[in-house]
């Protein structure tokens, strides 16, 4: 995964015909400043307006994704963004002078070179995750198609394809790490069945279709008179069709393309949720429809999400200091928590305000300042540790200990002038004196810190026995 945003270095421009309006189109990537996003530009229109991609502008996804904004229309371009996410470019601009991407050979490779030839460069602005903290799952009935997203530190993508043919069934792909798209994924094409091809061709679509272009699978027996009409309608000498049932004897370039093209195109439209994102998102037979309607999801579930602690820090504490220390055992310079703002019978929020006169300071990057992480989880404990010994009438006479720290993530660096804010809440109710948390620290709307904590209440008469 990438720590910083990334753009490009220089302009590069890819020249092509739409699938289906045959007409010649030009596209021009150009770099673009941090936050600026994914965005295309009409430069054919007059005022050259330019349209977000993202998942509230799609319009239709019957031949491609296709999204407009304000009248402004911009279609097929689901490989193009696919190309752009694969690369872990977060910035761009792309400009083109028709509604339609250039079709190229029906794959990510050129889009992916263009890109490369225009050199991969970092920003000075750090990367922002969407991290899912649980499962998210999109169901089509009628298209048998399911998308769930679980959580993941990394950004991986499962595709499973069954179209229910002898030509072609069940197939999967997937991909652990986004920077295997250009060796894995990139170079996949689409595919279409013959009957959906003569429906194209019957209808004025696909002017700019090509049988190199695309695999073709034959799903039925073709009389010479019908491959001799295939080759009059995309200008070649003759159409064959090899054993497996693939048009004009094109070679796959992997023996499960079709999957691995099903896994661009989901890389390409959940690049219209608009921020990369931390996940595993399993695909059970995509198509543009569902997993524009993923993104839209996700984009809702990201807009519902907390933003950060929702706690009024100017508010009278449940504990200040004084009382903490009543009922921790610990003493500065290793009395980590100033306050108690909220505890209930599950939850309980803690507040550490970092300062420069921190002792720790002294000799942890003293000319760059850095809360250690140790210390961090420590003072995510102490918190636990108020939440534990407030459940018994005497907390004076107990103590905890800790029995197990587990998926310890340390996301943001924590600095002189912070203030972290523990929520922890149970994983499981109280037994025996074990308490088990999951913690989570914040600063402003950042989570800088997780974990999960085990611990052990025991009265003070029994550690001395």
């Amino acid at each position: 995964m990438f720590d910083k945003q990334r753009t490009i270095q220089e302009p590069v421009t890819i020249k092509g015909s739409g699938l289906h309006t045959g007409k010649q189109v030009t596209l021009t990537f150009k770099p673009a400043p941090a936050d600026h996003g994914i965005k295309f530009c009409r430069v054919d229109l007059e005022g050259k307006p330019m349209v977000d991609a993202i998942a509230d502008y799609v319009v239709d996804t019957s031949r491609g994704t296709t999204i407009e904004f304000q009248g402004v229309r911009l279609g097929t371009i689901e490989h193009v963004l696919a190309s752009v996410a694969g690369l872990g470019i977060d910035n761009i601009l792309v400009e083109v002078d028709n509604e339609e991407m250039p079709i190229m050979d029906g794959s990510a490779r050129f889009f992916v070179a263009a890109l490369d030839a225009a050199g991969i460069i970092e920003l000075d602005a750090p990367r922002d995750y969407f991290e899912f903290r649980s499962t998210l799952t999109l169901t089509d009935g009628l298209r048998k198609s399911e998308m769930v997203l679980v959580p993941d530190d990394n950004f991986r993508l499962s595709v499973m394809i069954d179209f229910e043919t002898r030509i072609l069934g069940t197939q999967y792909a997937s991909i652990a790490d986004i920077e295997d798209f250009r060796k894995d994924i990139a170079d996949c094409r689409t595919f279409v069945f013959l009957h959906e091809l003569e429906f194209l061709i019957n209808n004025n679509l696909i002017k700019g279709g090509d049988v190199s272009n695309a695999i073709v699978f034959v799903d039925r027996l073709l009389t010479e008179t019908e491959l001799d009409s295939l080759a009059k309608h995309f200008n070649k000498p003759k159409i064959t069709v090899l054993k497996e049932g693939i048009l004009n004897n094109l070679e796959l370039r992997f023996h499960n393309e079709p999957a691995r093209h099903k896994l661009l195109d989901v890389i390409g439209d959940l690049a219209l949720v608009g921020m990369p994102l931390k996940g595993h998102i399993i695909a059970t037979r995509p198509g543009h429809l569902v997993n524009t309607n993923f993104a839209k999801l996700i984009r809702e579930h990201i807009k519902n999400a907390p933003k950060g602690p929702n706690i009024d820090l100017t508010k009278k504490p449940v504990y200040d200091i004084n009382d903490i220390k009543k009922i921790l055992p610990h003493r500065p310079p290793f009395l980590l928590i100033d306050k108690i703002m909220e505890i209930s019978d599950k939850q309980v929020t803690g507040v550490k305000n970092v300062t420069m006169n921190e002792a720790f300071f002294v000799g942890h990057f003293p000319d760059e300042p850095v809360m250690p992480g140790v210390l961090q989880i420590e003072a995510m404990a102490q918190t636990g540790g108020i939440f534990a010994l407030h459940s018994v009438p005497d907390p004076e006479n107990y103590i905890t200990y800790f029995l197990k720290i587990e998926s310890v993530k340390f996301r943001q660096k924590v600095v002189p002038g912070d203030t972290l804010v523990f929520i922890l809440e149970m994983i499981s109710p109280i037994r025996r004196g074990i308490c088990h948390m999951r913690g989570i620290a914040w600063v402003g709307n950042k989570i800088v810190t997780e974990a999960e904590l085990m611990a052990q209440i025991v009265r003070k008469k029994e550690i001395a026995k």
